[in-house]
């Protein structure tokens, strides 16, 4: 997917890169039988009106912010509407805003009354452009186009303009296929080749868009809305609330297959080891899957071009169940049937897993023993932990059980690896936390009336009480924040990694639309939720995680901290603030001279490794061509400045990294081999002076 298709799709599945990456991994799993929706927009349901009604109501009561549903918000949710539905200005032509305009402060109006009549007048109008625009590209794939032409094509949206009249689409679109086709070329992917691959994903896309049903719409339409308070402030329509659900409890039935869109099709990205598939054995990654029934004689439904959302929806069902999937195999052109028993599945990539690595010698020669823990996301069975069983899905319960294998084995030293979690449960971050410390506060917590209450770690001793390196990235958010933010404070190890964590600094609650309004009803309707931003987090230290993110100790260069995907780069985010210090015991593992020594090491390996010379190199090159705002369309120029480096491509493979589900504990590269030589050097500068002892559970 190039740079323009990817922030287009970015925008419209929620916008953020952080938010998706656990939720993803369930979106592409299977869970309950239900028929596809297609589109029916003839206008607004009912329900519609129910939950814009409720979402209004919640926002002006329990918003952090406080802010009054006004005409600053009402011009701020056009904006975002408009650019989830068209980042790029590639298909609405300036005519088209300008009427949109005319209600730019009228939409708050409009939903105090419960009225988004608003949202499907622009939907309707969007597959009008895209339906012209795919013969647009049609007209233009069957041109012949002259790459030694001296032109460029803009790339960065704020510098854009909407079209204001044929010409300008028509060129604007020239100009776009121009680039699509040089990106393939680059892919060695040319001819009519190119042009039939292309011409298939902009069909492809514009039957996606017209499969997109009220609820859809909806989520899109209240999501423009609440993220005009705060990034973080979403609704979920009641299909993304299941997914999220699953996502947190690590748990569902269906088939154990992860699925991925392709230019058109539904096609195989993982079979999970254990799962119905996997047992199945004849299902394979890079499968295509054309057609889905239910039970052993249901309708075959053809899936070629429907959203995967969709394919989902289909594929999932109640364990016991079958399924049946028609299938293009990988490298063949016979379609084979298969039935599948759907089952359990745990998702076991998502949750808490370790190595214990050799690394480094001890004065008798033999290695030290690294016990490594890399935690995806802070998640927890809600449902499980609402309900009071006795034993539910649990962060802590996890690596509380790889620490105890830790001690038992004998263990030197804990690497507890945060980088691309992007949070989840608060309660799990502190009690984690928990799992180091002795006891004491671990998060402040501010609410909309400025009171700041802290979150204590009650249990006396720790399940780990020796050295602590905790790695992080720019991905690391949220929960994640919190732990390494009062590990710090704390001073109970040093965090390593980017300069700087997300920044995200705020707490969410989600709140059931159906419970919310029907309280009391044991059966209260599925309306979706609102995962509403309440509270803002601080450290023990009283400094809050939030835009700035957690300061590494030791600070690593890699391109994933050039990244846009910190909390500063997202529209109307919160700013950093302080709150006062809540009052706590440091146990002085770490301190400022061994910060400094550790950093000076780190350096100077650093600057004899040819590794890390290429990386600043990258790094160097990258943040030249990101902060371009066109890009080369004569095909000399654009192969010559790929042949350096590709930024797009990078961005693509450190996003597709995030979600690999195949990715190892720890990865064998230059760059944890430094993490692992900081580690060392941490517990040999700790066995040379005194420290204060963390008491051990």
């Amino acid at each position: 997917m190039n740079r323009l298709s990817s922030a287009w799709v970015l925008r419209w599945r929620g916008g953020r890169a952080l938010a998706g990456a656990l939720l993803l991994a369930a979106l592409s799993l299977s869970l309950l039988v239900s028929p596809v929706a297609w589109a029916d927009l003839a206008g607004p349901t009912p329900a519609d009106r129910q939950v814009t009604l409720a979402i209004t109501a919640l926002l002006k009561r329990e918003h952090l912010l406080r802010h009054p549903l006004d005409d600053e918000i009402s011009s701020r949710w056009l904006d975002q509407f408009l650019k989830t539905l068209d980042p790029m200005k590639v298909y609405f032509t300036q005519a088209d805003v300008d009427e949109f305009m005319i209600q730019e402060n009228q939409l708050d109006d409009l939903a105090r009354r419960g009225d988004v009549n608003f949202a499907y007048k622009v939907y309707k109008r969007l597959l009008e452009r895209i339906d012209e625009r795919v013969k647009l590209v049609d007209e233009l794939l069957a041109q012949s186009q002259d790459f030694s032409i001296d032109e460029e094509l803009v790339i960065d949206p704020d510098k854009l303009q909407f079209p204001n009249n044929a010409a300008a689409v028509r060129d604007a679109w020239r100009k776009r296929i121009k680039y699509d086709l040089l990106v393939l070329k680059a892919e060695k992917i040319e001819g009519q080749e190119a042009r039939e691959k292309l011409a298939r994903r902009y069909h492809s896309f514009d039957k996606r868009m017209h499969q997109i049903d009220s609820d859809k719409l909806l989520e899109m339409y209240l999501t423009a809305l609440t993220t005009a308070y705060d990034p973080h402030t979403t609704y979920m329509s009641p299909s993304s609330l299941k997914n999220f659900e699953i996502a947190m409890r690590l748990k569902l039935d269906g088939i154990g297959a992860a699925l991925q869109f392709v230019d058109g099709y539904t096609v195989v990205s993982k079979v999970i080891p254990g799962g119905a598939a996997d047992k199945d054995g004849r299902l394979k990654p890079e499968d295509k899957v054309v057609s889905v029934g239910q039970g052993t004689d249901g309708e075959l439904v053809d899936v070629v071009d429907m959203n995967l959302d969709d394919v989902v929806k289909l594929i999932r069902g109640k364990r016991g169940t079958i399924v049946r999937l028609k299938v293009m195999p990988a490298g063949l052109n016979e379609p084979k049937e298969y039935s599948i028993t759907r089952a359990e599945i745990e998702l076991k990539d998502s949750e808490a897993r370790s190595e214990i690595k050799p690394w480094g010698k001890k004065s008798d020669g033999s290695p030290y023993k690294v016990g490594i823990v890399n935690l995806p996301s802070f998640y927890m069975d809600m449902g499980g932990a609402r309900d009071g069983a006795e034993e539910f899905k649990s962060t802590t319960r996890d690596v509380a059980r790889l620490l105890k294998d830790f001690n038992d084995k004998g263990v030197d030293v804990c690497v507890l690896d945060l980088r691309n979690n992007g949070g989840g449960s608060l309660t799990e971050s502190i009690n984690l936390t928990g799992l180091f410390i002795d006891s004491g506060p671990v998060v402040q917590v501010k609410d909309a009336d400025g009171r700041v209450q802290h979150y204590d770690d009650l249990e006396r001793g720790a399940m780990w009480s020796g050295p602590l390196v905790v790695l992080t990235n720019k991905f690391s958010a949220s929960a994640s924040e919190i732990f390494a933010g009062a590990i710090q404070d704390y001073k109970r190890g040093i965090v390593v990694g980017d300069t700087s964590t997300h920044g995200k600094g705020t707490v969410q609650s989600l709140l059931d639309l159906g419970r919310q309004l029907f309280r009391g009803l044991p059966n209260a309707p599925e309306l979706g939720a609102l995962k509403i931003t309440m509270q803002q987090f601080y450290r023990p230290s009283g400094d809050s995680t939030q835009n700035r993110g957690v300061l590494a100790d030791i600070a690593l260069p890699s391109l994933t901290s050039q990244l846009d995907v910190g909390e500063s780069s997202l529209d109307h985010a919160l700013a950093f603030d302080k709150v006062e210090e809540s009052p706590f015991k440091p146990v002085d593992l770490v301190d400022e001279l061994m910060v400094k020594e550790l950093r000076n090491r780190s350096e100077g390996r650093r600057k004899q490794s040819e590794d890390f010379g290429k990386e600043l190199k990258k790094i160097a090159s990258y943040n030249q061509q990101k902060s371009r705002k066109r890009v080369f369309l004569n095909e000399e120029k654009f192969l010559a400045d790929r042949a350096d480096l590709n930024a797009e491509k990078e961005e693509e493979k450190n996003f597709e990294e995030l979600n690999d589900p195949n990715r190892p504990v720890f990865k064998q590269d230059f760059y944890n081999d430094e993490t692992l030589n900081i580690t060392i050097d941490y517990l040999n500068l700790l066995k040379s002076q005194p420290v204060e002892a963390v008491g051990q559970r």
